[in-house]
């Protein structure tokens, strides 16, 4: 049998195990896999039929949108590399599968039965006889042809007396975005394509006892056999595994003098202790292939942070892969390497968004692009994409798809169409969709990759597994994360800024001198770090200033304490009350106290978990550390995972445990688990902090200027503009002779960049600037308009943001201008002109003009004002009974703020009740903080951005206060004068 699996997207309905056991319920003794271009499923496929005595066969069904072409089944495993590598070409490519196949060496070919075939078929080809097929077979000649060169072919893509071929019709329909009622026979799979016993084909086809004999040789020829317990990353960096050892040893021992200095004793007993752990796991060559692409990118000027759980690794620290120090922090080495683990600790490596694609660039051509892939991951139907897929396939308006989507249990929107939609719906919960890309996986692999699977080509431009990272841990692949975030494109930006600006040359890596800075220690603990990485938002600076969050080792378990478990278990909120009373709380039980004193007996780590279920429950090692993953996500074995977890139980039952203690310490695990950090992650990411920190502090203009040139940040462009000007930073509109495309700076002043003016085209922007810089500034509107090529619509925006003022001409006069000089011109040719043609000058009327004018042109085109606030804008001269800086001092009191909105949180409470957590800035550009809870959100809910007045009561927890809402109201703007 030939079955194809869900991985045949939008179009198989059978999960793998589900195939495997209803082959087995046949009686199969062998069978084949054969997904719709790719061989996705294959390894999961292999151990699915080893558990259940099934000798497996790779294959894949080839095919051109609808057309089936033919399909290949591997006789070995040399085979299974050959569709591999047929696949990926095509793939990568981009060139369309051929009609004949090529002369494989290791692969049987089955084509279609049609009666005839415009090619000779070759030894191993053969042509796949349906059962619907046999009457038509009833000439001789045909019957003699078929017996020479046919073989059964009975594929399987349903379950028998299952709703499989209705589930099919609706993927078919999703694929081809067309209506249920226009798919097109052509367009399905045969209805009988269902599990059928092997002696029931056999006495099908008894007429046809040749085709019976070669099914029978050709099924026998194959087998597939993966090797699912052996490492499968690259072995040796050097070629050898003992040069690889010495070449580590060599490289940690060099940076122990650059880390700790040669006489640290600490480190040197440490370092020993790891280097002949990491030995004998032989996990040596991926350390240096590690440090390998951390030397590259140094050698390029490039930053990176290391982190994962291999920052735990005082190895890792020498070898600079990481700036986290594991004595500093006491980081336990063999919590995350240990003789019972099998795989190496992992590494995420950060790199800013402008230079990652480089780096893996890099990655591929030293390490060979037959053996390096990126890392694929699978989009599944999940939740209200579901309903909105279906519903397009029944043909629903917008308008009822959005509502059945925002209210699924409304009755009134029920009828037989809807139902239905909810009936497909559960049926298509979880399915595979479509292949993606994972967001930083790499893997660098001993065999080439092909060995394994096929690979895509997506739109990032490198070769990617069709498999996800479930199934490369599965079968012996450590994958490394490349990963670029926009906080490191800051932070560096920075540091070019502040030695082009101020000729000062800062090593963003002083990372020691950064953790007794006491203008960084003031920043945390007031919470002033907006721009800086991790550490930004709203709930971080409420966090850091309720802590008293003042130095690198409370900002590392801030960093952990903010993921969303913690705060979701209620243990955010005890942790603060413990460090502020740690004498005034008792501890879960003594093994609380013992292993987490340090975090006041609660769990802030991963590694946390880790020594609760090793030393509370009794888990081995290996068995914690498996229950950390699955808890990550890093693993999908749900039978595994509970294997593990019944485990855990038990053991508390035999240590005599009360249940209701061993449920509120599983509780506290199973809520915390999936969202925590390790320590060295956490530490990580302060190390990032503490660079951003020190930039701010040090150097604000410059580091304003990065954080508003590399975008991604928590907020929006204009409050990070605010933070500028408060900083004492000049903030100047666009300047086509001052501006570049990006925000820059000069002195104190800074020049927000062309980029931020809304429809102002890129190109028209790189063009200004590059001839500005080739053939000097700008003399005026003809001298613009002469070397650009500047189109009317283009001209107008820059007006409109003054970004000619220079000229001193008035803006409706400029308007007026480029009016006359491009109203009636269709193209322009850019470039010196030998004489400039004088140009016309008009006498104009006076025109009137009022500041707030220019404000709202500001906000129609940068999304912002700037030569005014928006507070200069407002109807009513009311500023507040308080500023933001004053509220600690009337805590329990009413009071009335005026503030511009920020950010809103949304949140849903236990009950399903709304409510919101805001952030604004009052007039005077300070933050601070608002609830509103459901009853008073439902009367006085935000109305969008802009100006609010804000009644309510200021509350204070630990130290912190921010305002309960009472009422809200938003302001009203002075009219605008341009309409």
């Amino acid at each position: 049998m030939l079955f194809r699996s869900w991985y045949s997207l939008r179009y198989g309905t059978l999960p793998v195990d589900r195939l495997v056991e209803l082959a087995a319920q046949c009686g199969a003794e062998e069978l084949a896999l054969t997904d719709i271009n790719n061989t996705t499923g294959i390894p999961e496929f292999i151990k699915a039929c080893n558990e259940h005595g099934i000798r497996p066969i790779a294959g894949a069904e080839i095919r051109t949108d609808d057309d089936h072409l033919y399909t290949l089944l591997a006789r070995n495993n040399e085979g299974f590399r050959e569709i591999n590598d047929f696949i990926t070409k095509h793939n990568l490519s981009g060139d369309p599968y051929p009609l004949q196949a090529p002369d494989f060496r290791q692969v049987y070919v089955i084509y279609p039965w049609t009666g005839s075939l415009s090619f000779r078929l070759r030894e191993n080809e053969f042509n796949g006889i349906r059962v619907s097929d046999i009457n038509l077979l009833r000439t001789s000649v045909r019957k003699t042809f078929a017996a020479e060169r046919g073989i059964i072919f009975s594929p399987v893509t349903f379950e028998k007396g299952g709703k499989g071929f209705e589930l099919h019709r609706h993927l078919r329909a999703i694929h081809h975005n067309i209506l249920l009622t226009q798919v097109q026979p052509y367009m399905l799979a045969h209805e009988d394509e269902i599990p059928v016993p092997a002696r029931e084909l056999q006495e099908q086809f008894k007429l046809l006892p040749q085709v019976i004999r070669n099914t029978q040789d050709v099924m026998r020829d194959c087998t597939i056999d993966m090797d699912l317990r052996s490492v499968k990353n690259k072995k040796t960096f050097t070629g050898s595994r003992y040069d690889d050892k010495l070449l580590l040893e060599k490289l940690t021992w060099d940076g122990l003098e650059y880390r700790y200095g040669k006489k640290n004793k600490e480190a040197i007993k440490r370092i020993r202790h790891e280097l002949e752990i990491i030995d004998e796991l032989g996990f040596s060559s991926y350390f240096l292939i590690t440090w390998d692409i951390i030397r590259y990118s140094m050698s390029r000027g490039f930053y990176h942070v290391g982190r994962g759980s291999g920052a735990n690794s005082t190895v890792a620290y020498c070898l600079r892969i990481t700036d986290v120090d594991p004595i500093e922090l006491d980081l336990y080495f063999e919590r995350f390497l240990n003789p019972k683990r099998k795989s190496p600790p992992d590494f995420d490596i950060d790199y800013s968004w402008k230079e990652r694609d480089e780096v893996l660039e890099y990655i591929f051509k030293r390490y060979g692009r037959e053996h390096t892939a990126l890392l694929g991951a699978m989009s599944t139907f999940k939740g209200k994409s579901i309903i909105r897929e279906l519903g397009k396939v029944y043909g629903l308006p917008k308008g009822e798809i959005d509502a059945l989507v925002e209210r699924p249990n409304d009755a009134s929107l029920r009828d037989s169409v809807a139902d239905n939609i909810f009936r497909v719906g559960v049926q298509l919960s979880d399915f595979p969709n479509m292949r993606t890309i994972h967001s930083g996986g790499v893997l660098i692999s001993e065999e080439p990759i092909t060995s394994y699977v096929a690979l895509d080509l997506p739109p990032k431009g490198f070769p990617t597994t069709q498999w996800d990272m479930y199934v490369a841990e599965d079968i012996g692949f450590e994958k490394l994360d490349i990963l670029s975030q926009r906080g490191i494109g800051h932070i560096k930006e920075a540091a070019d800024l502040v030695l082009r600006n101020r000729r000062i040359k800062v090593d963003v890596h002083d990372i020691p001198s950064f953790k007794k800075d006491e203008k960084i220690r003031a920043q945390l603990k007031s919470g002033n770090t907006i721009g800086c990485f991790y550490v930004e938002s709203p709930a971080m600076r409420g966090l850091l200033k309720k802590l008293h969050c003042n130095d690198y080792v409370s900002l590392v378990a801030a960093s952990s304490i903010i993921r969303p478990g913690v705060a979701k278990s209620g243990m955010m909120r005890e942790y603060i009350h413990r460090f502020h009373n740690p004498g005034a709380f008792s501890y879960l039980h003594s093994v609380m106290e013992d292993q987490l004193k340090e975090t006041y007996g609660v769990m802030v780590y991963q590694e946390d978990v880790i020594k609760v279920c090793h030393h509370f429950a009794g888990l081995d090692l290996s068995d914690a550390d498996v229950l950390r993953r699955a808890m990550s996500g890093k693993s999908r074995s749900k039978k595994e995972f509970q294997i593990i977890v019944d485990k855990f139980f038990a053991n508390c039952r035999d240590k005599g445990y009360p249940e209701d203690l061993t449920k509120e310490v599983w509780r506290q695990i199973e809520s915390f688990a999936g969202y925590s950090f390790s320590k060295a992650h956490s530490a990580s990411y302060a190390v990032e902090s503490f660079q951003s920190l020190y930039l701010k502090a040090h150097y604000p203009h410059e580091f304003h200027v990065a954080v508003i040139n590399n975008f991604g940040g928590f907020y929006n462009t204009w409050v990070y503009v605010n933070e500028a000007r408060k900083w004492g930073a000049a903030i100047n509109l666009p300047c086509i002779n001052n501006s570049d495309t990006g925000t820059t700076i000069y002195g104190s002043e800074i020049y927000l960049g062309l980029n931020l003016v809304q429809n102002f085209e890129s190109g028209t922007a790189h063009r200004i600037v590059e001839e500005r810089d080739e053939n000097g500034d700008y003399s005026g509107i003809d001298d613009l308009v002469a070397r650009t090529c500047i189109t009317l619509d283009q001209l107008l925006i820059l007006i409109h943001v003054s970004a000619l003022r220079f000229t001193g001409v008035e803006k409706k006069e400029l308007l007026w201008q480029a009016h006359m000089l491009l109203g009636k011109k269709v193209e322009q040719v850019a470039g010196p002109v030998l004489f400039n043609e004088p140009s016309r000058d008009f006498i104009l009327p006076q025109l009137v003009h009022q500041p707030v004018e220019d404000a709202y042109d500001e906000l129609e085109y940068i999304g912002f004002p700037v030569s005014m606030t928006l507070f200069d804008m407002l109807k009513t001269p009311f500023r507040g009974d308080i500023k933001a800086k004053e509220l600690a001092g009337h805590v329990g009191e009413q009071v009335k703020m005026v503030g511009n909105l920020v950010t809103i949180k949304y949140v849903t409470t236990v009950k399903r009740d709304m409510m919101n957590f805001g952030t604004f800035l009052d007039d005077e550009g300070d933050f601070f903080d608002t609830t509103h809870f459901s009853y008073s959100l439902s009367r006085y809910p935000f109305r969008g951005r802009g100006l609010y007045l804000i009644l309510g009561k200021v509350v204070e927890e630990f130290g912190f206060p921010s305002i309960e809402v009472d009422k809200l109201a938003k302001l009203e703007m002075v009219p605008d004068p341009r309409y």
